[in-house]
């Protein structure tokens, strides 16, 4: 881990991202590509010093509130974040400015900030996004294998649900020859819908390999599973999008479970969804008044 200098933690578009670089060890993560031109080693995680500060003077400076999402590019609940409390302050600022709120994560630690969250909510909106791919804990580990396990996620899903936090899960990347099942699918929603989730993003059933995270992801495909990055590159090439051969069948039983209990699917409604600032406060009508001549 080390620091860095930043002048503005948000993006055009009210993102925000408070650390670069991730220790999650996901094999298929999109965050390595070269594209994106990291000077420093992925798990030597960039801290972006003075973050809410940083967050606090941009939020002030907004004419009208709106929603702040973060979790985009990294995970804002990384082991580190145990110890530096940066997206925990972040929220704090984001609550005591009036602005509404979505993040994204693969850790059950956000659980510790329901507190934090259940106060957005209250006055403003706030949304849990969380990524489920592996309904296989086994396979999970190790696809995934520093993160919350896929129960522990879902365990996250349902306390949210309890506490009446709208969650939406993305369901992405689904990796060709590994979990792009039948059973898998129906496992996660069947998952999501326990948990009353509002939408399901899903852009269809497959992985995107670019410079920088293909050759992570062979490597790892080569540790764990001997000859399938043989498979991989005869079946794709180098192509930028690889979708499973069994494609189609799993995008009919994802939208139709989907009509079927009433979640979001379709992107563009879940963006607008995401991106719509709400304020839940409101003022009392003259008959909601209490009359003043009557005793207690």
């Amino acid at each position: 881990m080390h620091y860095a200098n930043y002048k503005t933690i948000l993006s055009p578009k009210n993102g925000m991202n408070l650390f670069r670089g991730c220790t999650h060890g996901c094999i298929y993560c999109d965050a390595r590509s070269a594209c994106y031109q990291m000077q420093h080693d992925f798990e030597d995680v960039e801290v972006k010093a003075n973050a809410a500060a940083i967050l606090d003077e941009q939020l002030h400076r907004r004419r009208k509130p709106c929603m702040i999402a973060t979790g985009a590019m990294c995970d804002p609940y990384l082991p580190l974040e145990e110890d530096l409390k940066l997206t925990r302050q972040c929220l704090e600022v984001i609550l005591r400015r009036g602005f509404g709120l979505t993040l994204l994560t693969k850790s059950a630690r956000v659980l510790r900030d329901m507190d934090l969250f259940k106060a957005i909510h209250a006055e403003t909106k706030c949304v849990v996004q969380m990524t489920l791919t592996t309904y296989d804990e086994r396979l999970c580990r190790i696809i995934e294998p520093n993160v919350s396990t896929t129960a522990q996620r879902v365990a996250a899903l349902n306390a949210f649900r309890d506490a009446g936090i709208p969650t939406v899960v993305w369901l992405s990347p689904v990796l060709p020859f590994l979990n792009d099942t039948e059973e898998n699918l129906r496992g996660i929603l069947e998952n999501c819908i326990q948990a009353n989730v509002r939408g399901i993003l899903c852009f269809g059933f497959g992985v995107t390999m670019r410079e920088g995270n293909r050759e992570y992801f062979y490597q790892k495909l080569d540790e764990h599973f001997p000859g399938m990055k043989q498979r991989y590159i005869r079946t794709y090439g180098n192509a930028y999008e690889c979708l499973s051969p069994n494609h189609a069948k799993l995008y009919e039983i994802f939208t139709s479970t989907c009509r079927e209990h009433g979640i979001l699917h379709n992107p563009d409604d879940l963006f607008a969804y995401l991106h719509a600032f709400e304020r839940k406060q409101q003022q009392l009508s003259l008959f909601d008044m209490p009359d003043p001549h009557l005793r207690p």
